[in-house]
């Protein structure tokens, strides 16, 4: 995207954020090359103390140019960073990765003074060594993607090294994102963006740490025109700033860390230039459902066409069912394109005809696809944007850039259901996992709407148990295994992907000591709806422990869950499951007449409040049998982090009592 400079002067705010109000930071950083042995004894505050590495700084600044090829505005990202490394687990932040972009025509990115050096402490005296030539390589990923790759010598523990960079793009519709917290503390990072009076960002924060806005002012800027000499203007100028931002660590259960790192991003929002009308480029979803409606990808892939009427019309024939013809379409769709891996908001193809012909596609190849085979065979239905839960969260508002993935949401009769046929194993109201990131926006003739994108029923997986154990302390007898929903689809998807049957049965034993699998059969593999049953025949070594005349056995078996998955003392981020789900054991267990009970587990019950996750473990015993069941369930699919406490108490009941064992006595 290329715009061209008119000198004139016209003003146009900077969407700014502020997320404390703290006061300005002083100066925190120093000139590449010039270390001071002070820094070699830098330590992280609090629960950082320990860290592999600390960043020292990361200093930062964005400004506006002129390329003087194309006459165009571009944009100039300027990068210093400096770390401390403590530990041999941070040596591979010697090795560095920028990676650069250019289109198909002469807009590109340019990596420009690349400086970088290590620097150890000698007998009191800082001793630096700059990186070689022979440590720069370049990788082209493809026409498109470079990565430019370094490596510093002589790193070792207590070293500093440090980076300073200049890229310069064309592509000023997105700005380089400014992560203000990493894998490490950072004691100090500033970022500065110029931003000039013709062009209005949206500046989007993230992250739960706070960011301070320390400066902010219009200044004077320059701007040198091929041919026409230099023009001066107004620019906002933001100073945004950071201090002792702790080390950002991935913790079970989230989306993407970038969710909750602290970061700002830039989408440009308008320009306004003179001797030319505001132009609004992300303003309002009316706009964008008209871009996109514009757009050969997305509503020129879906336009309605002879091809796809004579295909709908073939494959609903005279069925006048809604779910039946739904259903047909769904089916023909995933069996005739398969999913290429990528999740896209814009088709690779731009005709149905052609997707089908190929045989594979995007994500968007194949959704749009069947939305419009739906719409043929009068089955209402549209295009639901999603950003992926690895792509994180989409802000809420008018950002065409956040989504990255495409599915449909039809009315079938009165029934509204998902549909993504990229898995063969999904069926209608089964969105793949990576989609389930909460809300969507679905696309309208001329606007847009949020709907939430939340798994229908919970992820359930089921043992049960029916065994006998003998007088000389063997088990055996009959293990069923049950799931579905979420927990169905993956294990059909191991199942259709292993090698054959016996290496699928070898990989469920595995993790099994002791299990021997004499027989095994699959039932309802085709039936998506149904749960996926595996039935087998076992006996079962080392899972029973004698000493005298007791005999030990913990009931749970290889089900067990051992730790605790919650383990930190506060969590800030959100616990983000992606679906409800249950977790069901039973084990009827039949023990030898001459054997009694000297100790059982109680039966409890955990709940959190309004039942939003429940643990119970049920002890029933009646005559020579036992009956025991667990079940854990998570009945929604995200808590926050004032529930934290309550998930990790609940997780530690269910690692205490799971472990109980039971106790028989010979008589």
């Amino acid at each position: 995207m290329q715009f061209k400079f008119i000198p004139a002067l016209l003003f146009a705010a900077l969407s700014c954020y502020a997320a404390s109000a703290q006061t300005p930071a002083k100066p925190k950083f120093s000139k590449f090359g010039k270390v001071d042995a002070a820094e070699f004894a830098v330590r992280a505050p609090g629960a950082d103390s320990a860290a592999a590495a600390i960043k020292i700084f990361d200093v930062g600044s964005c400004y506006f140019d002129i390329n003087p090829t194309s006459g165009g505005f571009a944009y100039v990202y300027e990068r210093h960073l400096r770390y401390k490394i403590n530990s041999k687990n941070a040596y591979d932040l010697a090795n560095f990765e920028i990676g650069l972009y250019r289109n198909s025509g002469s807009s590109r990115e340019t990596l420009d003074n690349m400086e970088a050096a290590t620097y150890n402490l000698e007998n009191g005296k800082v001793v630096s060594l700059k990186m070689g030539k022979d440590a720069r390589f370049t990788e082209n990923v493809d026409r498109s993607n470079s990565i430019k790759k370094y490596t510093l010598p002589n790193v070792k523990e207590g070293s500093i090294i440090e980076y300073k960079y200049s890229i310069k793009s064309d592509f000023i519709f997105t700005l380089r994102d400014w992560s203000f917290q990493a894998g490490y503390p950072t004691l100090y990072s500033e970022y500065t963006v110029t931003i000039p009076e013709y062009f209005r960002y949206k500046v989007m924060p993230t992250g739960f740490f706070p960011i301070s806005i320390a400066k902010q002012e219009n200044v004077n800027a320059n701007y040198h025109i091929p041919g026409a000499g230099s023009v001066s203007t107004t620019a906002q100028y933001t100073k945004y700033v950071t201090e002792n931002a702790p080390a950002i660590k991935t913790e079970a259960f989230i989306t993407t860390l970038s969710d909750y790192t602290a970061k700002l991003e830039f989408e440009l929002l308008a320009t306004n230039f003179p001797g030319d009308y505001y132009r609004d480029y992300t303003g309002n979803w009316s706009k964008i459902v008209g871009e996109l409606a514009a757009d050969e990808n997305f509503g020129g892939y879906v336009k309605p066409s002879g091809y796809t009427r004579n295909l709908a019309t073939e494959l609903v024939g005279s069925d006048t069912s809604a779910m039946n013809r739904t259903t047909r379409i769904f089916e023909h769709v995933k069996r005739s394109l398969k999913w290429n891996g990528h999740h896209r908001m814009y088709t690779s193809h731009t005709s149905i005809k052609t997707a089908f012909e190929k045989k594979t596609g995007n994500s968007a190849d194949i959704n749009l696809a069947l939305a419009t085979l739906l719409n043929d065979a009068k089955i209402p239905a549209r295009a639901v944007l999603v950003s992926t839960r690895d792509n994180g969260a989409h802000p809420g508002y008018p950002m065409l850039s956040k989504f990255n993935n495409v599915v449909v949401q039809a009315l079938v009769g009165k029934e509204t259901y998902l549909l993504d046929a990229t898995d063969p194993e999904h069926y209608p109201g089964m969105l793949a996992t990576a989609s389930l990131n909460h809300t969507g926006l679905r696309i309208g003739d001329t606007g847009a709407a949020w709907i939430p994108i939340e798994a229908t029923a919970p992820a359930r997986e089921n043992y049960q148990y029916n065994l006998e154990l003998s007088s000389e302390n063997k088990l055996s007898g009959t293990l069923y295994h049950y799931n579905s929903g979420h927990k169905g689809v993956h294990r059909r998807n191991s199942y259709r992907q292993a090698a054959s049957e016996p290496e699928f049965v070898k990989a469920f034993k595995a993790d099994k000591p002791g299990l021997n699998i004499l027989k095994y059969k699959v039932d309802a593999l085709d039936s998506l709806q149904n749960p996926f049953v595996e039935t087998m025949e076992v006996a079962i070594e080392e899972q029973v422990e004698e000493a005298g005349d007791l005999i030990y056995f913990n009931p749970l078996l290889f089900q067990r869950t051992k730790e605790n998955p919650f383990t930190l003392e506060e969590r800030k981020f959100p616990v983000d499951f992606a679906y409800p789900s249950e977790e069901v054991y039973r084990i009827v267990l039949t023990f030898p007449k001459n054997y009694t009970i000297e100790k059982t587990p109680k039966s409890q019950v955990f709940k959190l409040p309004d039942n939003t996750a429940t643990f119970s473990f049920i002890f029933n015993q009646q005559d020579n049998q036992i009956l025991i069941t667990s079940k854990i369930a998570i009945n929604k699919s995200m808590f926050s982090s004032d529930e934290y406490l309550d998930l990790k108490e609940l997780f530690k009941n269910v690692v205490s009592k799971q472990a109980e064992q039971l106790v028989f006595k010979k008589i």
